[in-house]
């Protein structure tokens, strides 16, 4: 069905086997392997490299060998099997380091706002810092909690209990690792629509023909809208997706501008 080039093949068994290790070992590779924080006691620069060979979850790893399944043969036909390879690894690395830096960005202020509150406890501040960084927990029972330090702020237990509660939101939060090759999939995907633009692809739902370039166009636009607009439960690493497809809008170009006659 599917007419496999050798570099695709060899990512999807890679990636493929990762996972199957992972799942029969039960153990979670993320911890050691994902992008951690780059403060975090958990990170090492070995991370960027390999956290794009892990995957949260079936599902995640489907969606992505899918994609390199479907628009992966036809690239590696032009550029070959090394420089596919090549693109694939600088997609996906460089996609890491600039979620990475971004990460560090964010979770600065989130480091600053923790030792802050640790430093000078009040109530006024403990609901802020749930409101900003407690996604995903208990919010009724963090709001039933607050509201009595709130009705009792001189409460040194409280006090002590709230800082607790802070420091443990920002230990769990600031250790999530990120993981998956999202980044080098959708920069193959802003290659694809650079180098076939008016390449007819079916969509799956709703089932419609829809060119290349407009496929991407929708995919960058609604990344970044997602980005913009993150809800509270929202793990998905968008900015890392936006990531891998400018690093592949600027190789591209890059090669084009040295003389490559593919593009």
């Amino acid at each position: 069905m599917f007419n496999l080039t050798p570099m695709v093949k060899n990512i999807l068994i890679i990636n493929i086997g990762v996972f199957l290790i992972g799942s029969f070992l039960n153990f979670n590779l993320s911890h050691l392997f994902g992008v951690h924080y780059i403060f975090s006691d958990g990170f090492f620069i070995f991370q960027y490299v390999t956290y794009m060979w892990l995957h949260a979850s079936f599902m995640h790893l489907f969606g992505n060998m899918f994609a390199v399944l479907i628009f992966g043969p036809m690239l590696e036909r032009v550029w070959g099997a090394k420089k596919f390879l090549l693109f694939y690894l600088i997609t996906g690395i460089g996609a890491g380091l600039l979620y990475g830096v971004a990460d560090t960005v964010e979770k600065g202020r989130f480091s600053t706002d923790t030792e802050q509150f640790v430093d000078h406890p009040n109530p006024e501040e403990f609901y802020i810092y749930i409101h900003n960084y407690a996604d995903g927990y208990d919010m009724v029972k963090l709001g039933d909690f607050a509201d009595t330090y709130y009705d009792n702020p001189d409460n040194l237990s409280f006090a002590s209990q709230a800082v607790s509660i802070v420091n443990q939101i920002y230990n769990e939060m600031s250790n999530i690792p990120m993981v998956g090759a999202s980044g080098a999939v959708f920069g193959i995907l802003m290659a694809f629509g650079m180098l076939f633009p008016n390449t007819e692809l079916m969509l799956l739902f709703p089932p419609i023909p829809i060119k290349a370039k407009y496929l991407v166009f929708f995919y960058g636009a609604y990344e970044l809208y997602s980005e913009i607009n993150r809800t509270g439960g929202d793990n998905v690493a968008h900015l890392a997706h936006l990531s891998g497809m400018l690093i592949a809008f600027i190789l591209l170009k890059y090669w084009a501008r040295n003389g490559r006659d593919f593009y």
